[in-house]
């Protein structure tokens, strides 16, 4: 019948002269899995819609279907040029760049998803087989990355160096200061300090062998001196912490804001002897601070920052267990005898007890040695008004 063919030719100007008709046909042709007539349509759309109206997508995956890749890519541009963030933009970028034999650019496309996917916590489902083949390209990339830049540069590097390494392949996470209340600005961001920096460690080390000995007879009694660490303060929310009220991570104060804890200090005179030789911070009604840490096994300590970066925590150990951990940005230790650790507490860390036997630091803090006397005084004020408020 000819009126058939005349039909087909009114209904196909009719498209041509509408591109929102032009468009509706080229998804269907491309759903329907006839990508030649869908790309042709959707060429024809692309040519009389504004960019923002086309679907550029559809658009790329017709294109590809029938193997221009360049095609393919143009349209992938536009659309992300109009959404840089667009999830399946990137995805199939990504696999067109690998495709084309660049993986340099392939991983940036991929990893610009991927991150894109972690912030926003959905990647739809016809693109998770995409998405997962980008993960495993990028931790390939990652691995063959990593040999070839140790290949060339040597074995013969400083910690320093090993740690920019790790960071920039991924091996490593950046942590910087995030305290808590206040910031002071222009400090190194330095996890932890050479113990062999504060000359008065010596003679608190030397007085270790009494302070076990104390420990040892406060622990005889019950631990009754030992409350725990996170507890509830009158007028106060209760802290979000697992750990609130709990036995698994207790303290035993010698210094607590600012206040002499007489009972404990007068059991422990060789631990009070130890303290008189560490420069304590001291500002009235907040410090000094100094008290044993105990720590259960199983007990962990989640991830957390400090009220400040001004001030620098520092570990003495009393009792140390194996399997039991401490971490301060990206870098792990144990508490081994005779090693003091001092850190920088403003930074994110955590510790846990993986092993059988419990864990006793003495834990005091100190001012960081950057910071002047001057400023030292103005931010004692500063607390003080805060207290008074």
């Amino acid at each position: 019948m000819p009126w058939l063919g005349a039909e087909f030719q009114l209904m196909n100007q009719a498209m041509s002269s509408d591109p929102s008709a032009s468009l509706s046909a080229g998804l269907q042709a491309l759903q329907q899995r006839d990508p030649a007539r869908a790309a042709g349509l959707l060429r024809e759309a692309a040519t009389g819609l504004p960019r923002e109206a086309m679907n550029w997508v559809a658009l790329s995956n017709a294109e590809m279907a029938l193997g221009n890749r360049d095609a393919a890519e143009a349209a992938l541009e536009a659309q992300l040029e109009l959404a840089p963030r667009d999830i399946g933009a990137l995805l199939m970028k990504g696999l067109l760049r690998e495709q084309a034999g660049d993986p340099r650019a392939a991983s940036s496309f991929y990893r610009a998803a991927t991150n894109q996917a972690a912030v926003s916590g959905d990647v739809p489902t016809p693109l998770a087989a995409l998405h997962n083949h980008a993960r495993t390209f990028l931790a390939s990339s990652s691995a063959d990355f990593e040999a070839h830049l140790l290949e060339n540069l040597g074995s013969d590097l400083s910690p320093a160096m090993i740690e920019a390494v790790e960071l920039l392949t991924g091996k490593r996470e950046l942590y910087l200061q995030q305290p808590s209340v206040l910031y002071y600005p222009g400090l190194p961001q330095k996890r932890f300090y050479d113990p062999a920096d504060f000359p008065w460690f010596a003679p608190m080390l030397k007085l270790v062998p009494q302070m076990r000995a104390e420990l040892a007879t406060e622990l005889e009694r019950g631990a009754a001196g030992f409350s725990p660490y996170v507890h509830r303060r009158r007028h106060r929310p209760a802290p979000n912490s697992p750990l609130l009220d709990n036995q698994a991570w207790t303290a035993f104060h010698f210094w607590r804001d600012g206040e002499l804890q007489e009972v404990n200090a007068a059991r422990c005179p060789a631990t009070m002897e130890a303290l008189g030789h560490a420069p304590l911070v001291r500002i009235p009604g907040r410090s000094p601070n100094a008290h044993w840490s105990r720590l259960l096994p199983g007990a962990h300590i989640a991830p957390h920052v400090g009220m400040l970066n001004t001030r620098l925590i520092c570990h003495i150990p009393i009792l140390t267990a194996p399997r039991c951990w401490f971490r301060v940005g990206s870098e792990r230790r144990e508490w081994i005898d005779g090693v003091p650790l001092v850190f920088d507490d403003s930074i994110d860390h955590e510790a846990k007890n993986d092993g059988p036997q419990e864990r006793v630091i003495l834990l005091f803090e100190i001012w960081r040695p950057e910071i002047d006397a001057a400023d030292r005084e103005a931010i004692g004020r500063i607390f003080q008004i805060v207290g008074e408020v």
